[in-house]
């Protein structure tokens, strides 16, 4: 059990509060459970098409009910350098499924989406919601009902929280997640973001900037900065969905392909018909969750997982909160320094100790619950390890550093970067919204300053460009949320209000869209709910209204007459030009009964 009181009482209550959801679902789980291998229910004709391109020793294999079939979710494609390395996997994966006396098929495919391609573009409007539709995506594969074991490749932004929502649907099924691991180190975070904001300004042309994020962004991997995608990665180590030591390896490595073997063997290792049967709606709990908390805490993790978290959850019949994951964020300490919030990368994150070194001081302290179950089979306590190539080919598992092996990107629980966690939750008289603090100065926690309103932040940065942004200022860029238009990152407002706050003026930036995990040093309430377009107060804000941000209070209110400010008629916005175009109009359902973002901005569970 985790030390420390604060964590087992959030804990407890989140038992609490799910019960109504929980109990019913565990008991759905326990069912499909009983009815024992499913290929055993499928009618001749239905087994018959399920195995029709198998070799014969597998039709043979298949055809009973001992030999386990493990299923293939992936997200390949080779467009996305995330996604590419998954191209080999399914051979690796069938190699390794032959050797442990099983058979590997290849489920289906799901959508894999780059943030980093559609910023600023239509197709950035596609991109939350594309989390549902992979798991919906997924859970067409899986129809099928011809596994014992489901492995999910997948790495990126929407991909892995939507996968985790079907692996925890089909609850029933043991399901591993294999990562692809990032792509090497290439040029410095900090001197990308350097000629970013000489491009904005018009110091350096555009052949300068595509070089400069052409040798960022230069092979095959998740991008090195510690955003969404490796948020990701960290959070399905430390819940207990990957091997040990697997997240941070890079593709193309003997170490990497072993770890893609030993996990496909595990997979197969933990169904029915063998004796440490671990179904991943069984496996993943209240604690398992909290621990994802605890992670995206000490890290500075990705803002988008406020919402991820909450929506994965769910799946499993586990009601997580704002509330919940705000209590946490002051009990926890910021352990990472990686960009935005730190110059390292996450290649480096993982030569300083990386994940092993992570769990074992966060279980040091109390912080985690080591009591929960893993793929690995274990508790959290098996986590605490450096992966390493042996001499046999396979993995072995060395103990995580005691020290940090470079104490300017990885923190003891001793001397943390920061006393509290790097996101924190507010709320006020302007609805509820979140925050990253671990990339903004302390000095720059408190924010009160008039409002100037922008329905996009093409307008924003307009205004921009025709040097209209003079004084201090919050930035309110509205009618961004999950009903009106899918609620797009917004990350192009970054290197525009980065500026601003280096020639010396005080802003911030207040929204109903996203930032992700790219969110940096300008201090950004994000995910503002109600959204402008349900009427929230965010559509009552008018130019010139005195804003105050408070990320020490955890507060955001507008400082007007508050009967007058009720009194105001919201704001409205036509929508049209986000209807169509790029795939939009395909999603308009969606649209409509998106939950808000703080119940996950989700279709399913809205």
């Amino acid at each position: 059990m985790s030390a420390d009181a604060r964590i087992e009482a959030i804990t407890a209550r989140i038992v609490e509060r799910s019960k109504p959801f929980r109990e019913p679902y565990l008991d759905r789980v326990r069912a499909a459970v009983s009815k024992g291998v499913h290929r055993s229910v499928l009618g001749c004709g239905n087994l018959a098409h399920g195995f029709a391109v198998c070799s014969p020793a597998e039709k043979t294999a298949l055809a009973g009910d001992r030999v386990p079939n493990l299923g293939i979710i992936t997200s390949y494609n080779d467009m996305l350098s995330a996604h590419q390395p998954f191209e080999t996997y399914p051979a690796l994966i069938r190699q390794a499924a032959h050797e442990a006396g099983g058979v590997a098929q290849v489920a289906g495919g799901v959508p894999a989406m780059c943030d980093g391609v559609t910023q600023g573009q239509p197709g950035m409007e596609l991109s939350l919601f594309s989390r549902d539709l992979i798991a919906m995506a997924a859970g067409v594969g899986l129809s099928h009902n011809m596994f014992d074991a489901i492995v999910y490749l997948g790495v990126c932004d929407k991909i892995v929280p939507g996968l985790t929502i079907a692996a925890l649907t089909f609850g029933h099924l043991p399901a591993v997640f294999i990562p692809a691991g990032p792509m090497t180190s290439g040029l410095p975070n900090d001197e990308k973001a350097r000629v970013r904001q000489l491009f904005a300004e018009g110091k350096v042309g555009r052949d300068e900037l595509l070089d400069a994020e052409s040798k960022s962004y230069h092979g095959p991997g998740t991008c090195t900065f510690y955003g969404t995608a490796n948020s990701n990665q960290m959070l399905m180590e430390i819940m207990g969905f990957h091997m040990p030591g697997a997240s941070f390896v890079n593709p193309g490595t003997p170490l990497r392909d072993a770890l893609t073997k030993e996990a496909s063997k595990r997979a197969l290792a933990i169904t029915a018909q063998g004796n440490e049967f671990t179904p991943a709606g069984e496996m993943i709990d209240e604690r398992s969750i909290v621990n994802g908390v605890v992670g995206l805490h000490a890290t500075g993790g990705s803002t988008n997982h406020t919402m991820h978290l909450i929506a994965m959850a769910r799946a499993a019949g586990i009601v997580l909160t704002w509330q919940d994951i705000s209590e946490l964020s002051d009990i926890v300490p910021l352990l990472a320094r990686v960009y935005p919030n730190g110059l390292a990368d996450v290649n480096h994150f993982h030569a300083a100790g990386g994940m092993g070194f992570l769990i074992k001081e966060l279980l040091k302290a109390g912080y985690l619950h080591d009591d929960v179950r893993t793929v690995y089979g274990q508790g959290l306590n098996a986590y605490t390890i450096e992966p390493r190539l042996g001499g046999d080919g396979n993995v072995r598992r060395e103990p995580a550093p005691h020290v940090s092996h470079d104490p300017k990107v990885l923190a003891s629980t001793e001397h943390p970067f920061q006393h509290t966690g790097g996101l924190k939750m507010l709320s006020g008289n302007l609805g509820k919204a979140v925050i990253k603090t671990s990339a903004v100065k302390p000095e720059r926690h408190v924010i009160e300053a008039p409002a100037k309103v922008f329905h996009d932040q093409a307008e924003l940065n307009a205004a921009f460009k025709a040097g209209e942004l003079k004084g201090d200022f919050i930035a309110v860029v509205r009618f961004q949320g999950p009903k009106a238009n899918g609620m797009p990152e917004l990350h192009k407002l970054t290197t525009v209000l980065g500026i601003l706050q280096d020639r010396g003026q005080t802003v911030a930036l207040l929204t109903d869209g996203r930032m992700s995990g790219a969110s940096g040093k300008v201090p950004a309430a994000i995910h503002v709910t109600p959204e402008a377009i349900d009427g929230g107060p965010i559509a009552r804000i008018r130019d010139g209204d005195l804003i105050r941000l408070d990320a020490v209070k955890g507060t955001i209110d507008v400082l007007e007459d508050a009967a007058a400010f009720a009194a105001r008629p919201p704001a409205t916005a036509d929508l049209s030009a986000n209807e169509f175009g790029m795939g939009r109009e395909l999603f308009a359902s969606f649209r409509a009964i998106a939950g808000p973002a703080d119940q996950g901005a989700s279709v399913l569970f809205a």
